[in-house]
């Protein structure tokens, strides 16, 4: 626990469950989200530091890399922060350069009952990063021309978006995306019941509550757009979402650890690091790694890990999932920064925040219990992902997930 368990320092330079680099791969291939309970921070653990080889290299090779060395050291640096400082049981990171390399990293401990490793490249249930995903597949039906984004709601679910201030026929496929369509969040309304939630009883849940606000008139961040969302690509397509996203999406960029869970599948499959929960900020740790996620559905139920975040932000900005049209629509964005930060925008599925070295990143950011995953993309193939083993609910850890991620990118 914070100020009662040692930190323990190991020294690597390339084992496995401290920091790899890859080479380029050319084979094909809010605060965000879903969240159920409070959650406060926890126990500081281990960390790795990485030794530098004894070679000496020329000058210029010398100072590019004691360059290359230091940005690394930068995202080591964070990662230790997230665990040491904001009480995270583990962090995990994989950064893709402009170099192509890809470089993972890990901190702290994988299994606090059994203080095991971290693995490298291990699943997480990414939350609301499940958002572009569902976005993507709506995005590509939009550009086969099987849906508009100005048409309403009922022109593919009639009459079944009505409520309190809520009528279907006066929300767009675009409201919805973008967060505008003032759909209260159902994910408020779901209390402790953690158990199977088709998407309609979910959608339910949201409609038995007023509308936010008239759809356009303001944005707020709302998980039940994103089943509506959902719902649509099920009516337009004939198929489960889950389908749709593994043929349009996993398959199609090579996302091989990156899966919709099926109905009562509460594990993770492949190697992963736990996940934790904490009844309040004196009580004590629980694992929660094994959870039913059908209540996050299109707003959240994806697993994946930190590498196949990067690909697929990375293959999206490439332009490899949706025609130029589509993706300039997915790219314009609204000020989100109540959510987001400062300087956030919200796109269709898709945020954009400034980088303190200049630039954009484009990406999102997820929340699940056990939990908190943030990503990002530059336009010259930069890319980072960085999760943490609890769920976040603290603004100041928040922005340091964020900060890490900024770190990644600038480095």
């Amino acid at each position: 626990m914070r100020g009662q368990t040692r930190q323990t320092l190991r020294e690597s330079d390339h084992k496995p469950d401290r920091e790899q680099e890859h080479k380029p791969d050319h084979k094909p291939g809010r605060r965000p989200g879903t969240r159920r309970r409070a959650l406060s921070a926890v126990a500081a653990m281990a960390i790795g530091v990485m030794t530098l080889g004894a070679l000496t290299p020329p000058a210029s090779a010398a100072s590019a890399a004691t360059s290359a060395s230091a940005g690394r050291d930068a995202v080591r640096q964070s990662l230790n922060a997230l665990v040491r400082d904001d009480g995270m049981p583990a962090a995990l990171a994989s950064v893709k350069g402009r170099d192509g390399r890809t470089r993972t990293y890990t901190a702290g401990v994988g299994d606090l009952s059994t203080g095991s490793k971290v693995p490298v490249g291990g699943q997480v249930r990414i939350g609301s990063n499940t958002k572009a995903f569902t976005a993507v597949v709506v995005l590509q039906l939009v550009g086969e021309g099987k849906i508009a984004l100005g048409a309403d709601v009922d022109t593919y679910l009639p009459g079944l978006v009505r409520g309190k201030g809520i009528d279907g026929r006066r929300i767009t496929v675009r409201q919805l995306l973008q967060q505008t369509s003032g759909l209260p969040n159902y994910t408020n309304y779901l209390g402790d019941d953690v158990r199977y939630y088709t998407p309609r009883e979910l959608l339910a849940t949201a409609l038995r509550h007023p509308a936010d606000f008239a759809p356009g008139k303001k944005w707020a961040y709302s998980n039940t757009n994103y089943i509506v969302a959902g719902l649509i690509v099920q009516k337009v397509t004939g198929r489960p979402l889950a389908e749709e996203m593994d043929r349009r999406i996993i398959k199609r960029v090579g996302l091989r650890h990156t899966y919709f869970p099926a109905p009562g599948d509460a594990r993770i499959r492949e190697p992963h690091p736990h996940g934790y929960y904490r009844e309040s900020a004196d009580g004590p740790l629980r694992d929660i790694t094994e959870i039913d996620p059908s209540w996050g559905w299109a707003a959240g139920q994806l697993i994946s890990t930190d590498s196949d975040l990067n690909r697929f932000f990375g293959a999206l900005l490439a332009g490899r999932l949706l025609p130029p049209a589509q993706l300039a629509q997915m790219r314009s964005t609204v000020p989100a920064e109540a959510t987001f930060g400062p300087g956030a925008r919200y796109g269709l599925g898709l945020v954009s925040r400034p980088l303190p070295c200049g630039g954009l990143s484009w990406g999102h950011g997820g929340s699940f219990p056990g939990y908190e995953t943030r990503s990002g993309a530059t336009d010259d193939g930069r890319a980072a992902s960085v999760a943490v083993t609890m769920q976040l609910t603290d603004e100041a850890s928040r922005r340091n997930l964020e900060r890490a991620v900024d770190t990644a990118l600038c480095r």
